[in-house]
């Protein structure tokens, strides 16, 4: 496998620091969650976007979120078509086998995945509509969120919006989800952040609006 290079030298020097420094300082905290496993209190869907840091926004610790990310924070609808679907899988094992309490859709300004499917949709990047475009066919799970907002006075902002309102949708018609919602075992949430102003908002159930926390 002669492709497989060395890691460059500023991350092995990084995971140095790391292992000296945080990892000596809890190594009894990492040999628990090795030993007993993961039990997250929440699954977080985010996009694959390098700056949105989950982790960091809700300070939280290994072992307590059970992180998810894809183009633009997007969930399927539920297809078991016996084809691939990651983040499908991901939803699966996080309700199913982790009962997770919460599953959380984060969603962000400035979202490039977005702006693609926006830019798809008006005609403005025919490369998308390839049907060899894993982007693209990615993206076509958003096509409804455009419908729904087409008009709007800033329309990258409200499909970023929309794009989580769409993923907790599509959450909603996977059985096992359902079904963990109905019982009340289950909560979803969604929350979209403005990653320049360090602002975090929640859609409202009952408005369908998003709101400050």
């Amino acid at each position: 496998m002669e492709f497989a290079r060395p890691l460059p030298a500023y991350l092995v020097t990084r995971y140095h620091g790391w292992k000296a420094t945080t990892y000596a300082e809890n190594c009894a905290w990492y040999r628990r969650l090795a030993d007993e496993g993961q039990h997250p209190r929440a699954m977080v869907i985010s996009c694959c976007d390098s700056r949105v840091h989950v982790t960091s926004i809700f300070g939280a610790d290994q072992g307590e979120f059970f992180i998810h990310r894809n183009i633009a924070n997007l969930v399927p609808t539920y297809e078991p078509d016996g084809l691939h679907h990651g983040t499908s899988a991901a939803v699966e094992y996080a309700v199913s086998a982790l009962k997770v309490a919460h599953v959380i859709v984060l969603g962000h300004s400035n979202c490039g995945g977005v702006q693609g499917c926006l830019d798809m949709c008006e005609g403005r990047a025919p490369e998308l509509e390839e049907t060899s475009s894993f982007v693209g066919r990615w993206m076509d799970i958003l096509r409804p969120g455009y419908e729904a907002v087409k008009g709007e006075a800033d329309m990258s902002r409200a499909l970023e919006k929309e794009a989580v309102a769409v993923s907790l949708r599509n959450l909603m018609t996977f059985p096992f989800v359902r079904s963990a919602v109905d019982s009340g075992k289950l909560s979803l949430h969604g929350l979209w952040t403005d990653i320049g102003e360090g602002g975090l908002q929640h859609l409202d159930g009952k408005t369908g609006q998003f709101v400050p926390i």
